[in-house]
């Protein structure tokens, strides 16, 4: 239990989940991870026969993740001191990870949100949103990524390897979760209006960035690959329309300017799909069990050598191009050359990408161990 000035329902809390370890059968500890009180909260937790842990980093998730180490058990539960969640509810999160699962997330929408228990912003935009952001982003099937009662073995979170502090954490530890392709279920949980006497710690639009900012940074098939492949599609189509020069479709005049625009679609595109290349060889070297198309390309088929011959191919392409351009320039008296401005837009475009896959291929073999370096 992470607590912050919880003195008037921590002792609630504790003293449900000792009786639920009681009803389990099983030998068991209740964790509270002291995360800055500065009231009473710690005393009551200790009396009742609780482990006070300290967590100097202020944040839930860094609150949690201090708990989570210092705890001695094979299944851990997680939640809130503020008693909004029933810890009475223990067994059904332990009877799920009995069954094979890793990961027990509670759903307080299939289980019922008691009135006056979460603000009609949270329940109604934030968490249903950012829900269904992160269920398209990590490809999971979870309706609620913020619930805060949860359970799952010791083993499965060392596979998620966390690293946020703040309340981004519940979505983080799913997101990584699902990247392990561990086990994940729900079961409905009910949302109670807590028992504090004092302003919640969590801050609507502050922590909502927070949680929609992890979303985009851990999911590069939408922030990156999306967006590159149609930018790079786009300027490739208009340099490849208007390479032997200006185009007239009806009253369009489709002249040099829309060639510029082409030359800085393609290479903006690159660019950002290349960032997401390195964003999922990132991701796959942290998470072993990731699984994606990206990934058994850049493992199976992607060669630091693969990278410098198409990189060195279209440099040279553009090279013999400027290279016909001045040849056409000298033989015709170095006069205007008007007509050959679209091709130029193309031969320089075709060097800088070339540049940039040749370069960008060495560090992206720092990143990557394909099959090929392997034995």
């Amino acid at each position: 239990m992470p607590c912050l000035n919880e003195e008037k329902s921590i002792g609630r809390c504790v003293e449900k989940a000792f009786r639920s370890l009681g009803e389990l059968g099983v030998e068991g500890e209740v964790i509270v991870v002291d995360n800055g009180s500065t009231d009473r909260s710690m005393e009551v937790a200790a009396s009742l026969g609780a482990r006070v842990v300290v967590q100097e980093i202020r944040g839930y998730g860094a609150a949690l993740a201090k708990g989570i180490a210092a705890a001695r058990g094979d299944i851990i539960v997680m939640g809130d001191a503020d008693d909004s969640y029933d810890w009475s509810s223990i067994p059904a999160f332990v009877r799920k990870i009995e069954e094979g699962y890793d990961l027990v997330m509670g759903n307080r929408f299939q289980g019922g949100i008691m009135p006056g228990a979460m603000p009609w912003l949270h329940q109604y935009l934030g968490n249903p949103v950012l829900s269904a952001l992160s269920r398209v982003a990590f490809r999971v099937p979870i309706g609620d990524f913020h619930c805060g009662m949860r359970a799952f073995t010791r083993s499965a979170f060392q596979c998620m390897k966390t690293q946020t502090t703040g309340m981004e954490f519940a979505t983080e530890m799913i997101a990584n979760a699902a990247y392990q392709r561990l086990r994940i279920c729900e079961i409905p949980t009910t949302l109670h209006p807590d028992t504090r006497d004092r302003a919640p710690h969590l801050r609507s639009f502050r922590d909502g960035w927070r949680h929609l900012r992890f979303i985009l940074t851990y999911a590069p098939d939408h922030l990156y690959f999306a967006p590159g492949l149609i930018l790079l599609g786009s300027g490739l189509a208009l340099l490849a329309l208007l390479v032997a020069g200006p185009l007239n479709i009806g009253r369009l005049h489709l002249g040099i300017h829309f060639v510029a625009l082409g030359a800085m679609l393609a290479l903006i595109g690159y660019n950002v799909l290349n960032l997401g290349v390195m964003a999922k060889a990132i991701l796959a070297g942290r998470y072993a069990g990731m699984r994606s198309r990206t990934v058994r390309w850049l493992t199976r088929r992607f060669s630091l050598e693969l990278g410098l011959i198409v990189g060195a191919f279209l440099f040279l392409t553009g090279v013999l191009l400027d290279a016909w351009i001045l040849a056409k320039w000298w033989a015709t008296g170095q006069g205007p050359m008007e007509g050959t401005v679209h091709l130029a837009f193309v031969a320089t475009t075709s060097s800088v990408l070339g540049l940039n896959v040749a370069f960008s291929s060495f560090l992206l073999a720092m990143l990557v161990t394909t099959d090929s370096d392997v034995g």
